[in-house]
Order: C-alpha cells, then structure tokens, then sequence
C-alpha cells in the first residue's frame, strides 16, 4: 500500500508522501540552527526509558495474519512526557528460522502513508530472492500511531455516498462545495481527536519505533520502509544514528521540500505515468481496440469518463472524479495495466462490472488511512493560508499536468483549515550512519527520482539503486528480482555497491505484459 488518499477527493494522490526539510523549514523562518538541531538529537537520544515493558506474542487472530504473531506495546502520546497519557501500537513478527548464531536482530517494515497498515508486511519476503536474507532477523510490522489496529485509530473523514463532482472546479459554486467539505473534514478531525492531533508527525512515529526497539531488548534496528516510510527511516537515523543497523529506504521521498511543495512535483511526475500507460495501451490496441496512438486513448478516456458525469456506476459512488483517482492509484505500478486495460475495453463495450469492482475494492483498502494522511501532512510544513495562492498555483500546474494537479490539490485542502500548526522539525541529517541502501525507478510517479537524488547527497554513506525507465512505486520484493538482490545481499552481509557519481548501480523493469481479452 502506497496511497492513502482516496476518499479525500477524488485524484487525491497522498503519496504514501511525506516531506519536511531544511531548506523550507529554513525558508518559513522557523529558527533552526545547526547546533540546536545537534542538542535536541541528544535529548532526544536520552529520552527513550531503559526499562520499556517487552511485547506478549499472541498467534494473530486474522485470518490474513494467520502465520504472524501479534502484539501491542504502549507509547507516550507525548514523547516529551514520556510518563504521561499512553497510546497503544499494534505490531506482528515473523520469527528467525536460522541458529542463534546466525540472528541478526529485528527488522521493522513500513509500507508508506502517511496511513498504511504495516502488520501484513512481515509475509512479503516469501518466494522473492530476498526470503532467504530475512530468515536470519525478527521482521516486524507494525501500525503507526493512529492507524488501523492502533489505538486510537483516527478515522475522521467521512464517506461519502455518492459520486463527488469533477475535481476541476470551474465554477464558483463548485469551488464552495470543496472548501466547505475541506473545512468539515478538518472539523471533524479536530472535534473527535484534537488531544492527538500535534502528536501525529513523523518524529512521533520515528520515536515509536525506537520504544519498539528497546521493548525487544535489541540495541539497534534494521528497517525496510517504502515511501513516506523512507522519510519515517531517515528522522530515526538522525534521532538515533547510533542505533542504525541496516536500512532499506524504497522509493525516496525528498526531504528538502514541504507537503505543499511536493504536490506540485508529483502533478508532473503523474501526468507522465499517465501518458505512458496511454502509450502502453496504444502499443497494444490489438488487444485493448483503445486507440492506436496515446492521443487516442486519451480521447477514448475521456469519452468514457463523460458517461460517468450523467449516469455514475456503483450505485451512484463512481463518477468521474473517482475514475480518476482510480488511474491514479493504478499508476504507482504498471503491473495493473493489463488488467485496467481489459476493464477499459470490457466497458467501452458496455460491460461496466470490472471496473465496479475493482473501485469498490481500491476504496475499501484505501479509506482507512485518510485521516493520518492529514493528521501528518498537515501538522508538519506549512500550506499558504489564503485559498487564492492554492488556486492560483493548482491552475498554473493543470496547465501543464491536468490528469492529477486538481485532484491532488483537493486531496490536501483541509490543511487549510487544519487546527494545528506546523511548527520547527527535525532536521534531517545523514552523518555517522552505517551503509544504507535507498531503492528508486526513474519514472515513479510519487516520489519523483530527483527527490531520491537528493536524499542520496544528504546520506553521504548511502548507495542508490535506480531502476532505469521503469516507474514503479515500491520495488522491493515486487517482482524485480534483481533489486531483490540488491536487498538480499545487504541484509545479508551489509555490503552495498561501490560509491559512483548518480546512481550507484542500475537495474532494468520488468515491462508488463497484455492479457488476452475475452469479451
């Protein structure tokens, strides 16, 4: 799971992002020094009690989890107070099957959100070259404060039930109804969990994990995280760089530039996935008779997108606004086009069910993260505080982006309205870490690559993986078998390729493949 944002507009594309940094926070005027970022690393690095109560391990009761164990560890709420109210963190393991003399320690999982559920992690190893390397840790998934099995679990936006107008609002009346249902949301969070609200920012979660690790009486941690989980591993290797063992961060999210800021550079990054899954779709109109040229297809698109303005399907929920979001999500790996192709074709035709159902099935994994998607992204950088400047800039980004620019724009717009207010953050830093090994494609589109490249100057101990002209979100142990071992190989000796200028080795995607279709 990389997206959490689908029932906040309709082309919301979240992110699994997550971005705060230096230079903005540096820019908003917020006061940070170098010096007083390297004190409160050391406060902060003596805050975690030493005498944190262990886990009870529990076979886990779901089904999904079944060959999981299950645990709950409390935090504080506030890691300022760390004996003050207390919040409850789900996790699972998945044991060591090597000798003792072959354990290597617990590796934590992350899948990305701010908002994914992590617990049904642990299982993702098995069959990928990777399955041998984890053998030798303690894998750990867990639920970030806030999210699905945590308590409490916030769950503040509301469904809506019926298909929400176009996110492009070309009229003023249409501009009211997203600023007033933005407004409602950021209410509606406020009122059921305002005490938690400033406690949901990525240092939060960051300081969880380090009360994870001592509960397991580990002295340090390895982490794979993907997407905003990158960004979640990148402030505990500053918080706590001495308790870094090895850290696998996958699809790198920029850490120099705000929420705000990123938006605007996933707009073009998903306007070109998009196009090359038109483009894919005209290669193959053989099979898919959508249009012989990308142009085409957008155009057959289009048409078909019409259709949802006057008779939306689902029961009414599926409209042209969702539809989109739905391309969108399906962009972060291109292992859905096949299938999305076929559903295209099926209800060009007339036969609209696959589509119902594959919608029906991206909003109920999906809807359960939105509220932490804002209760982070909101909370942690500033957003402008005039509805004119988001107008402004969202319709200077349509022009040259407009698959995804409204839709993502929309998705955040109840920061504008958010109760709580960003305030000075940790500066992240890469100095006095162990090798780490970041994982990206070239064309991703939710952490574009130059974030990725960015990210790798600021870890001087870093070595970067690049799937060159692939744009898959979340590689590892997704059927790239050579970033697999890439993966495998530095969990397992700790050995990462040597240092070159860019990225420091390369591996080629895995193109999909068209699907016969039958009619």
């Amino acid at each position: 799971m990389r997206k959490i944002v689908a029932g906040l507009s309709a082309t919301a594309v979240g992110l699994g992002v997550a971005l705060l940094g230096p230079v903005a926070q540096a820019q908003a005027g917020t006061g940070w020094t170098e010096a007083g970022a390297r004190q409160h690393v050391a406060r902060r690095a003596a805050d975690v009690p030493q005498d944190v109560a262990g886990i009870e391990w529990k076979r886990c009761k779901r089904k999904d989890l079944k060959k999981l164990e299950c645990g709950t560890l409390a935090v504080p709420l506030d890691h300022d107070d760390p004996h003050g109210k207390k919040i409850t963190i789900a996790l699972t393991r998945k044991k060591h099957t090597v000798p003792q003399s072959e354990y290597k320690g617990i590796l934590l999982m992350n899948p990305g959100g701010p908002g994914g559920s992590g617990l049904d992690l642990p299982t993702g190893f098995a069959g990928t070259p990777a399955a041998k390397a984890a053998a030798a840790y303690d894998v750990i998934g867990f639920d970030p404060r806030g999210v699905g099995a945590s308590r409490p679990s916030l769950k503040c936006v509301p469904e809506d039930r019926k298909a929400l107008p176009y996110s492009v609002p070309d009229t003023a009346k249409e501009e009211r109804f997203w600023l007033n249902r933005a407004k409602r949301i950021a209410q509606s969070c406020a009122k059921k969990y305002g005490w938690m609200l400033p406690y949901m920012r990525t240092e939060d979660t960051a300081r969880d994990m380090d009360y994870i690790r001592a509960a397991l009486g580990q002295e340090r941690l390895s982490f794979l995280g993907y997407s905003w989980g990158t960004l979640l591993g990148m402030t505990y290797a500053t918080l706590f760089p001495e308790r870094v063992d090895r850290m696998v961060l996958d699809s790198v999210v920029d850490p120099s530039k705000t929420w705000y800021e990123l938006n605007f550079a996933q707009n073009i990054a998903f306007e070109k996935r998009v196009t090359e899954f038109f483009t894919w779709l005209a290669e193959h109109d053989s099979v898919y008779r959508l249009g012989a040229t990308p142009e085409e297809v957008r155009a057959t698109y289009d048409r078909l997108r019409s259709r949802l303005k006057k008779k939306p399907l689902a029961d009414g929920l599926l409209g042209p606004a969702e539809l989109d979001d739905m391309i969108v999500q399906l962009a972060y790996h291109d292992a859905t086009w096949p299938p999305i192709g076929t559903h295209l074709r099926r209800w060009k035709k007339g036969d609209s069910f696959g589509f119902e159902l594959t919608w029906a099935l991206l909003h109920f994994q999906e809807g359960q993260g939105d509220g932490v998607f804002l209760a982070t992204s909101c909370s942690e950088t500033p957003y402008p505080k005039d509805w004119r400047t988001w107008r402004r800039d969202t319709a200077a980004s349509h022009r040259i982006a407009p698959f995804a620019s409204w839709g993502n724009t929309l998705g955040s717009l109840p920061c504008l309205f958010w109760p709580v207010q960003h305030e000075s953050r940790l500066r992240i830093s890469g100095d006095g870490l162990p090798p780490i090994l970041m994982v990206q494609s070239t064309n991703d589109p939710a952490t574009p690559y130059a974030g990725a490249l960015a990210a790798h100057d600021l870890f001087p101990s870093s070595r970067l993986i690049l799937e060159e002209n692939g744009g898959n979100h979340g590689l590892s142990l997704s059927g790239n078998k050579c970033v697999d071992r890439h993966v495998a190989n530095y969990l397992t000796t700790g050995a990462v390729p040597a240092d070159k200028p860019g990225p420091d080795a390369t591996c080629a995607p895995v193109p999909p493949k068209a699907e016969k279709v039958k009619d």
